[in-house]
């Protein structure tokens, strides 16, 4: 079994963008980040669109996609590689039908397996469990167990992504469980000394339990 991959999202508030991406330059710098997520909230379209012109290059420079959250016309209009979608987004089916066959779609699907059963017979390329934790960027509304990813995973070719409180303490139960991505934003760039140190110890964590 290969090592669970990072999936990298960004926190939903960015106040020193210009800061901002020099951590995240150190980080992608240090361990290998598969995906970069853009998730800003509250926030409006030309923000968003600020903050992939100068995050998305820094990501693609050490080998990282980059997808968008939400908004599938959006990452159209920027060249994103990606979107994520919710429930409550745009569907998987019309989101590659914008898209297009090359670009990557993920959807969410909470605790569900038969939500997430829809999105992989939608075309999703892959879909997010989750939350396993309590997340400190995000609602907890919905409660996930490890178990979860091992169905999936004895089941499914599709990749899972763990979403959701994880940090790099506790991401590698979820890597032994079954993920095939673990997506980390507070436990990353709130970790203490700093985001640096705590992405070297995950990735380490990683390639324990592959």
């Amino acid at each position: 079994m290969l090592p669970a991959q990072i999936y990298l999202l960004t926190p939903p508030h960015i106040s020193d963008l210009d800061g901002f991406a020099v951590q995240l330059d150190a980080v992608c710098a240090a361990v290998e980040i598969a995906s970069l997520q853009i998730r800003l909230k509250g926030v409006d379209t030309a923000q968003i669109s600020e903050a992939f012109a100068v995050l998305a290059p820094i990501a693609r420079r050490h080998g990282s996609i980059v997808i968008l959250n939400d908004d599938p016309e959006l990452a159209q209009e920027l060249g994103a590689d990606g979107v994520h979608v919710g429930q409550s987004d745009m569907s998987v089916k019309a989101a590659r039908k914008l898209l297009g066959p090359d670009k990557v779609i993920g959807a969410t699907a909470h605790n569900s397996r038969h939500l997430a059963m829809l999105a992989g017979e939608a075309g999703a390329d892959y879909v997010a469990f989750g939350a396993f934790y309590p997340s400190a960027t995000k609602k907890t509304e919905f409660t996930a167990t490890p178990d979860l990813l091992s169905w999936w995973r004895d089941l499914f070719e599709l990749p899972c992504v763990a979403i959701g409180g994880i940090t790099p303490q506790n991401a590698g139960v979820l890597a032994e469980a079954g993920a095939d991505f673990v997506a980390l934003s507070a436990g990353i760039w709130n970790a203490e000394p700093d985001p640096v140190t705590a992405a070297r110890y995950l990735a380490k964590r990683l390639m324990e339990t592959g």
